[in-house]
């Protein structure tokens, strides 16, 4: 037998290290070729790395949440043969941390939740309520199959993370009814969590903190009246839903966007505060805050100066989908010049979007409500949204700011505006 030594590979665009954000196997599993093994995060990405060989886990290289070098020791995995470790210590190396197997979780006092869409019972779920589950997109592929809700199964994997055999636990339990008073369960907790912060949830933490850091914000509020653009969508998708696809307020938003930066360079920018240099781009490269259950990621809409109506929502529609499953390229995630955000018809009337660093503004979208507004002297029933935008008060003048605002305003009431050149 011998020891063959995976290290951590090159992904590329001069990464030097990475961060590990999961492990798949634990020392003792056996592991076949092509499997994934770990998750690692660069600044732009999570990347799995796969097994070459057929082998059993020896020992692994570090803890969830370490930072590793490129071509620093990953995984020893045991094989036929003499492997690529030439004299191999029978000694654990130091830099290598084995990670024991976690414990199985302990018996519940509590009676467990029932699963897929409980009735009238309420359970004491897994997990607080707005934690989300961690898990890789194969085990949320196999819970849908079998109908089960993952907030409601435990994870036995690192930082709680579910794996197939969870999955695969809780289905065989199956549903247990709790014991409740009036269709409620009162039932005293005293457990804690300690939730490491760790991959993405990490990289969100230091690009915020960076943010407000660096920047100083000033954010500007306005409301608008979008009863036309509501209609016009609504004209369009039933004319044209079927062939073209459906078209969400986004793609409406960013054509609005693109022709007020037309008048207002200096938003659509990068600023390099080191280098003290502002950079206006020609090319409108919008990021589109995407909530995923791992966190927020931004993916860009590129070229939004050269796409039409459809365009941009097949492609705000693409890019969803792959952030949200995992599969965003780097290519994906980066290059972004401005930023729209919007919690649809959670986001509230007011919001103070914090900025995508090192852009200059961002673009906050607060929920649509109908409300009674005087027109002509007359009070009739308008939907109305209110846009709350962030801007860099070292780049972007407050009048400056107001001004582009109202541009986008103006069009928005007036659609036909959008389409004019």
């Amino acid at each position: 037998m011998g020891v063959h030594v995976i290290r951590m590979p090159d992904i590329g665009e001069g990464i030097a290290e990475v961060e590990l954000v999961a492990w798949h196997v634990k020392p003792g599993d056996t592991v076949a070729e092509d499997q994934v093994l770990a998750d690692v995060m660069t600044d732009k990405a999570t990347v799995e790395i796969p097994s070459p060989v057929v082998g059993t886990v020896q020992s692994l290289g570090g803890e969830i949440g370490k930072v590793m070098a490129v071509g620093s020791e990953l995984i020893r995995i045991e094989v036929e043969g003499t492997g690529n470790v030439r004299n191999a210590p029978a000694a654990v190396p130091k830099e290598a941390v084995a990670v024991a197997a976690p414990p199985p979780p302990a018996p519940q006092k509590e009676a467990l939740p029932t699963p897929i869409k409980p009735a009238a019972q309420v359970a004491s779920a897994a997990r607080e309520s707005g934690d989300k589950p961690i898990a890789s997109p194969a085990v949320r592929r196999h819970a849908w199959d079998l109908g089960i809700e993952l907030q409601f199964v435990r994870g036995s994997g690192p930082a709680g993370r579910i794996t197939h055999a969870d999955v695969d636990a809780y289905a065989a339990r199956g549903p247990v009814t709790p014991t409740a008073r009036g269709g409620i369960a009162y039932v005293e907790r005293n457990d804690e969590e300690a939730v490491p912060v760790i991959g993405l949830r990490r990289k969100i933490a230091q690009k915020m903190q960076e943010s407000k850091r660096r920047i100083p914000h000033f954010t500007y509020v306005e409301e608008i009246d979008v009863t036309e653009l509501e209609a016009l969508r609504a004209r369009l998708n039933a004319k044209w839903g079927a062939a073209r696809g459906r078209l969400t307020l986004l793609p409406l938003l960013a054509r609005a966007l693109v022709l007020a930066l037309r008048e207002f360079p200096q938003i659509n920018a990068r600023f390099d505060d080191e280098a003290g240099v502002v950079t206006r781009h020609g090319a409108v490269h919008i990021g589109i805050a995407t909530q995923t259950d791992a966190g927020l990621i931004v993916p860009v809409l590129r070229h939004a100066e050269a796409r039409d109506l459809w365009a941009s929502a097949g492609e705000i529609a693409r890019l969803a989908e792959a952030a949200r499953s995992g599969k965003a390229a780097r290519e994906d995630l980066s290059g972004s010049t401005i930023t729209i955000t919007s919690l649809g018809a959670l986001g509230g009337i007011v919001s103070t979007p914090v900025i995508n660093h090192p852009e200059v503004a961002i673009v906050g979208v607060n929920r649509i409500v109908e409300r009674p507004m005087i027109r002509a002297g007359a009070v009739v029933a308008r939907q109305m949204m209110n846009l709350s935008s962030s801007f860099d008060h070292r780049v972007v003048d407050g009048v400056h700011a107001a001004e582009f605002v109202q541009a986008m305003r103006a069009m928005l009431e007036c659609p036909a505006m959008l389409f004019v050149e």
